[in-house]
């Protein structure tokens, strides 16, 4: 496919724009830090706000109109100079909604995911929150507080049901976590019967139209499916009131595969008797929002999945494809996202 033209479009460390450079000498790769906003941590792929002046604009249109290839989705404003794009390295995983927002579905623009980079540090949250939960860290640091030393006895985390409603990375790398803490893992799935490497990991696999009766036998409910049509509020009012009372509940995917309203009922009621969310339905969450104050609700913002070693595992994945885009063996690409199935 000769040497096109690569695009860093939001920002990367420089040792990993060289390990991209070292893919191919013939490879152009344009990277404009000047023109990217500020960073705010490691892995910011957003940056601080940030206005280009009229010329730098106008360079940013012109590297635009050159891209081939992007790292990263454009913003809405850029799609139509990137008249030339053929493939986006998106950052995320869950990109179907942004990608058909952008009318990129439609276009034949190949499109490729960070699935399986946040995994790991998702169900590192996770497990995170429920042990914190389960074996009360809210407690301790109240007694130590207090200057109290009082016994006292909360639960194990041995036995327990861990239901992942979803059966793909992250219900991987939550499973795998789950196994080493003794639980009994049941997933959700659209394709139960579905050949999977980890499905091992699972004690059952059930599919979408047994929901309830999986939640009804969950100490844990873990949210872990991408924000589809199918998905959209699939945890609402219903789902809630099929959880035993008390159960946890932690969302890592999308807060509009919940219907947020009738989660905070389920918190003020004790059905739900403990969640941790690091996405809501409208991000920033509203500061007028009842889960700010609730003592039985962890926010997080939208970062358990971002730690130092993000943008390296996205390189690996972006390294792998340009050496296979290159070659002309696109079917070796990974993580090529399924723009009907929007995952």
């Amino acid at each position: 496919m000769g040497a096109p033209t690569v695009f860093i479009a939001s920002p990367l460390e420089a040792e990993h724009v060289a390990r991209i450079r070292a893919v191919d000498p013939a490879l152009h790769v344009l990277y404009a830090p000047e023109l990217l906003p500020p960073t705010r941590y490691i892995a910011d792929h957003k940056g601080a706000p940030f206005t280009r002046s009229a010329a730098q604009q106008q360079r940013w249109h012109e590297l635009l109109a050159r891209a081939e290839i992007l790292w990263d989705l454009p913003a809405p404003e850029d799609v139509a100079h990137a008249a030339r794009l053929r493939w986006i390295q998106t950052t995320s995983t869950g990109v179907g909604q942004a990608v058909a927002k952008l009318g990129l579905a439609k276009r034949d623009v190949l499109v490729t995911t960070a699935r399986g980079v946040h995994a790991q540090p998702l169900a590192e949250f996770v497990f995170m929150a429920l042990l914190a939960h389960w074996r009360g860290l809210r407690h301790l640091h109240a007694e130590q507080r207090a200057h109290r030393w009082e016994r006292y006895c909360n639960e194990a985390v041995a036995g327990r049901t861990l239901v992942m409603v979803g059966a793909g990375d992250l219900a991987h790398g939550c499973a795998r976590v789950a196994k080493a803490f003794e639980m009994r893992v049941v997933a959700i799935a659209r394709d139960p019967a579905k050949a999977r490497e980890h499905g091992t990991l699972f004690d059952a696999v059930r599919p979408i139209a047994e929901l309830h009766a999986a939640l009804a036998m969950a100490d844990a409910v873990v949210i872990g499916v991408p924000h589809t049509p199918a998905t959209e509020r699939l945890i609402d009012r219903a789902a809630f009131a099929a959880m035993r009372p008390g159960v946890a509940f932690v969302n890592i995917a999308r807060g509009h595969v919940i219907d947020e309203t009738a989660l905070i009922k389920a918190l003020r009621s004790g059905r739900v008797g403990f969640a941790a969310l690091d996405v809501a339905e409208v991000e920033p969450l509203p500061p007028e929002s009842p889960l700010w104050d609730m003592p039985n609700v962890l926010i997080s913002p939208h970062s358990a999945s971002t730690v130092t070693a993000e943008n390296a595992a996205i390189t690996d994945i972006f390294v792998h494809n340009l050496r296979c885009w290159l070659d002309g063996r696109i079917d070796a690409m990974r993580n090529v996202l399924d723009k009907e199935l929007m995952y």
